[in-house]
């Protein structure tokens, strides 16, 4: 086994039905429904114009400021997959550009998380391809390797695995773990009906507020009468 330089095959791979129910959710929701303790770090921002993400989990190592694998990874590409790259968060060199941006609506790539820098910034916001991304560089990548496709791999602690659902807004991405993936996507669900419905009482304002004192109490702190 060619440790640090091979192509795998993704083991299973995320249905488009729980994709799509993903898609409707924010990534802010679905974390909390992850106890908030899952996140790639605040460093991958969104480069395109606007727009959210979701998608199937195709993985990429590559070598800092190398993107042979990148390549390939396109190549490889199913239509609705989210190419997740890490190479280390070097942003000495860019990782993708337009060139490989258009070949990648071409195959439909639903998206890239790339922990590392892109460059073409005004052809990136104009095409709106989702792309998070660490930095911006004019200087371009090497291609010589070595690398992996379709490993685990980790961003800012956010272990991705191959197939996994891979989602994104304004506020960053979420890896969702195949395996988990049901039980989270109901918990979100739950989670944002609540939402809706204190939004409601909110605007109403019948919204009960009486849990922040009750906390504050239980926590000891002293609050004076009348505040």
């Amino acid at each position: 086994m060619a440790i640090g330089f091979r192509i795998c095959k993704r083991a299973a791979i995320a249905p488009i039905e729980l994709v799509e129910a993903f898609a409707k959710l924010p990534v802010a929701n679905v974390s909390d429904a992850m106890h908030r303790v899952t996140a790639a770090g605040p460093s991958l921002r969104p480069m395109h114009a606007f727009g959210g993400m979701a998608g199937v989990a195709l993985t990429v190592r590559c070598r800092p400021g190398d993107n042979l694998m990148l390549h390939k990874a396109i190549d490889m590409a199913q239509p609705g997959d989210v190419i997740v790259c890490d190479a280390g968060g070097d942003l000495t060199n860019s990782l993708m550009g337009e060139l490989m941006l258009a070949y990648a609506v071409k195959r439909r790539v639903a998206g890239f998380v790339l922990n590392g820098a892109i460059r073409d910034l005004d052809a990136i916001r104009k095409v709106n391809l989702p792309i998070f991304a660490a930095g911006v560089t004019h200087r371009g990548p090497y291609k010589d390797g070595p690398g992996e496709i379709n490993v685990a791999i980790s961003l800012g602690g956010m272990v991705i695995e191959p197939g996994d659902i891979v989602i994104g807004d304004a506020d960053g991405v979420l890896s969702v773990p195949l395996a988990g993936a049901e039980e989270i996507l109901k918990k979100t669900q739950a989670k944002q009906s609540a939402e809706m419905a204190q939004m409601t009482a909110i605007e109403a304002g019948t919204n009960d507020r009486s849990w922040v004192d009750a906390t504050l109490r239980r926590l000891g702190c002293e609050i004076p009468e009348g505040v």
